[in-house]
């Protein structure tokens, strides 16, 4: 149904990404491990977690939420997408793509906050040791997790309503892999000033500020260390924090490009790597660099396993 060049639209085509033919069954592969070591990496740590006692406390309470959502982040996009790949037909319908931009606007957001919480943790507990059971309380520490999730869907819910009002031109290709925002809002016909304000003015702050606080975090971390400390504690510390600050830099960076800095509205090799880059390989680096590599997950992941044989 077509009235004034609007149209009344039942489903988008995603353009997916800029990869030559001859290379899609390389990048599929490529984009197929990434996925299964990011559900892989996330399932381990939540049910260690889970499993272990000597793991509950606030630093892997915080972590299995971000692992949770780190694993349902990728499950957004990334099935679709490797569906995409093998198929000719790349159309999602119109719930279909406001469900996906929903939900993916809701675990990034978590994403987010989980980072910044878990910074906090670590400041408290290497820079306030003696103070971090009276801080860390377990009621702070669901309250802290329950305000993310609160605020996220809301903050979700607010695009995707505003996206939900607008009239959609003729054109009905999604110059992305997924149903993103600002990939949506460039095909709409109707008025996009409300939608790009609230990003600017409520996202902007969103990526902005809780970075600035993880870099607050971690800088005040390492002076205190380096006031203390030994040059092997000192040594330690610096490569924890750089690998943290790493991933924290590459997300927050990726992001910030993309959504406050956009370049244009066509969806170049540049902005797909970007996008790739938040979406697949952040998530997929978490369980490595938060936990995997961690002493206390590796001796949880030993015990997990002596119980099974000795049931055995």
């Amino acid at each position: 149904m077509i009235m004034k060049n609007r149209t009344v639209i039942f489903q988008f085509l995603l353009l997916g990404l800029p990869i030559p033919p001859e290379h899609q069954h390389l990048f599929y592969a490529l984009f197929l491990a990434m996925y299964l070591t990011t559900v892989l990496g996330d399932l381990i740590i939540i049910i260690l977690i889970l499993l272990d006692s000597h793991l509950h406390t606030p630093m892997y309470f915080f972590l299995s939420n971000l692992s949770f959502s780190d694993l349902c982040f990728s499950s957004v996009t990334m099935p679709k997408l490797l569906l995409n790949m093998q198929s000719e037909d790349t159309s999602i319908s119109y719930e279909g793509c406001l469900t996906q931009m929903y939900f993916s606007n809701l675990f990034g957001g978590l994403e987010i906050f989980f980072l910044v919480i878990m910074a906090y943790d670590r400041y408290v507990a290497i820079c306030l040791p003696l103070h971090y059971t009276s801080i860390m309380r377990p009621k702070l520490c669901v309250f802290l997790v329950l305000l993310s999730w609160v605020f996220t869907m809301l903050n979700s819910l607010l695009h995707t309503l505003l996206l939900a009002r607008l009239s959609f031109c003729e054109d009905r290709v999604i110059r992305h892999f997924f149903c993103d925002t600002s990939a949506l809002l460039n095909l709409a016909c109707s008025d996009i000033y409300i939608n790009e304000l609230v990003i600017f003015f409520l996202g902007g702050p969103i990526m902005v500020i809780p970075f600035l606080l993880i870099v607050v975090s971690y800088v005040r971390i390492v002076f205190s260390i380096i006031k203390v400390s030994s040059t092997q504690a000192i040594h330690k510390v610096f490569s924890t924090c750089g690998s943290h600050l790493s991933v924290v830099s590459l997300f927050y960076g990726t992001v910030i490009g993309l959504y406050l800095c956009p370049s244009a509205n066509n969806f170049t090799v540049k902005e797909a790597s970007m996008a790739m880059m938040y979406t697949v390989v952040t998530p997929m680096l978490n369980p490595f660099i938060y936990s995997l590599r961690n002493r206390d997950i590796k001796e949880a992941l030993v015990r997990v396993f002596i119980k099974k044989k000795i049931f055995l």
